[in-house]
């Protein structure tokens, strides 16, 4: 398997894959003050903050939550916690990463909530890695200009975080923990949300809150595991929420590229770069900074793999400790190469998809009583480029304001099931998603895509085609330019699917 960095698992039905896992069977008419849907890092922190403030939540998820995609990711934290670095900066930077897109007002709350996001999460007994003194030892990642990542574990932060969350919420008497459910459909009254469809009958809710992961392995190439495909997106665009940003994906610069073998895609996190490792093209010569923002170094890796006419560049492990990075050195070794002795292969992979369900700053979206949090969601702070290690601070910091409106809802109608059921992608999507809109595209293909019979593959074709320009991740050969009319503007998806443009502040 590949592994990533957000919940994707717990939303769709199961397909015989050697994964599944038996649904439960539960009251057909169960009543919460919150639902969430998704069981990873955001799910688990907004079940927590809202039982803590005395909410009767139910938090269901696919798989086991120790299997979350949360659980492998590999990168940290980001959030200024030293002297010589300060919340402005941590915003300039991910305004610089987001090229013009980003929303100023989601960046200011991230940047300067997310240390006392850390902070809570070392209360809950997290344990993040210390230097010598005993202080946070902060790593440095591409795109930041101070050293602000917070990890666990060496590059296990996922699994260290997730691991205590997941302990303490099986313990909170107000939390019911519902493995092996799916949800697959959103229910609503009246233009309101009022709760989830599950396999096992109706969960009744005030508020839903999805927190779902991304659409990432809708890209044949890529980082994530299987299950993230979009499901929350499409359960929300199926029930009426606006969806943004669909045209924006961004592809990891350093995956592993070893066609048809299953390590293909495996992430090598841009934590190793921040340590020194560095990119050769295929003659040993470094060739970009490996510390530009991602899709600097992605981009830069396409254009060294045309001109060399190569099908991945090198990245060179060699030098680095295998103790601070023990996941890396052990995917390398599982696929056969010494990462202490020699580069390893690698190539962009999709990774993250900053489209989603549009929220505003407290992750409400268009559809009262339904809110979204973590990859799953968009509230512009990531815009056209996602910073490096935003995204799990996004989860805390937009978790806790989630938990908070969440609880502001009014009671609802019993869920009642629409008879909509959601479905999965066929394997030809994720191959027509990657050849068509992959790192790089133009309209002929996005044409083609907008055929697809999956819709969120059809929809991230029309944003991708009604984005004539190219900007961070997008990029449009038949139109290679940034065209600075589009910058601050957003795409948004009405559940017609049809596409206007928003000016987000």
């Amino acid at each position: 398997m590949s592994w990533a960095s957000d919940d994707g698992w717990d939303t769709y039905r199961a397909i015989d894959d050697g994964y599944g896992t038996p649904p439960v069977t539960v009251a057909s008419d169960a009543r919460f003050d919150v639902a969430v849907v998704g069981g990873g890092a955001a799910g688990l922190h907004v079940a927590l903050e809202a039982a803590e403030r005395g909410a009767r939540t139910v938090l269901i998820a696919r798989k086991p939550l120790a299997e979350s995609s949360s659980f492998w990711a590999q990168g940290g934290l980001a959030a200024a916690l030293r002297d010589d670095d300060s919340p402005g900066r941590h915003a300039a930077d991910t305004l610089a990463a987001g090229r013009g897109l980003c929303r100023a007002s989601a960046v200011e709350v991230l940047a300067s909530e997310a240390p006392a996001s850390v902070e809570q999460l070392r209360d809950r007994g997290v344990r993040f890695d210390l230097d010598p003194d005993g202080e946070l030892a902060l790593g440095l990642e591409g795109g930041h200009s101070a050293r602000r990542i917070v990890h666990a574990g060496g590059s296990q932060t996922g699994r260290e975080i997730t691991s205590r969350l997941a302990e303490l919420a099986a313990a909170e008497p107000l939390i019911e923990v519902r493995e092996g459910e799916s949800a697959v459909a959103i229910a609503t009254d009246e233009g309101r949300c009022t709760g989830v469809i599950c396999e096992g009958g109706p969960v009744s809710a005030r508020a839903t809150v999805l927190t779902t992961g991304g659409g990432a392995a809708l890209w044949r190439r890529t980082t994530n595991p299987r299950g993230a495909i979009g499901a929350g997106a499409v359960l929300a665009h199926t029930a009426g929420a606006d969806l943004a940003d669909l045209e924006l994906c961004q592809f990891h610069p350093t995956a592993l590229a070893l066609p048809g073998r299953p390590q293909d895609g495996a992430l090598i996190t841009e934590a190793v770069r921040g340590e020194g490792a560095t990119l050769l093209d295929t003659a040993g010569r470094r060739f970009t900074d490996e510390l530009a923002p991602r899709d600097q170094v992605s981009t830069a890796i396409l254009d060294r793999m045309d001109a060399d006419a190569s099908k991945h560049v090198w990245l060179d492990l060699r030098g680095l400790d295998p103790a601070r990075f023990p996941n890396v050195f052990e995917i390398c070794r599982a696929a056969g190469l010494d990462a202490g002795a020699e580069p390893v292969p690698v190539a962009p992979a999709s990774h993250y998809l900053i489209g989603g369900v549009a929220t505003d700053l407290d992750a409400r979206t268009s559809l009262p009583g339904l809110l979204a949090v973590g990859e799953c969601a968009c509230t512009g702070l990531h815009g056209a480029n996602r910073l490096a290690s935003n995204s799990l601070s996004e989860c805390f910091v937009f978790g806790t304001r989630a938990a908070r409106a969440a609880l502001e809802e009014p009671e609802s109608a019993p869920a009642r099931d629409p008879g909509r059921r959601f479905e999965p992608p066929a394997e030809a999507t994720r191959d027509a998603v990657w050849r068509h809109a992959g790192p790089r595209r133009d309209a002929t293909g996005l044409a083609a895509l907008g055929d697809d019979p999956y819709v969120l593959a059809r929809l991230i074709a029309a944003a991708a085609e009604n984005r004539r320009e190219t900007r961070g991740t997008h990029l449009r050969t038949d139109h290679p330019l940034q065209d600075p009319e589009l910058d601050g503007i957003h795409l948004l998806v009405g559940s017609n699917g049809e596409i206007r443009l928003q000016r987000w502040t």
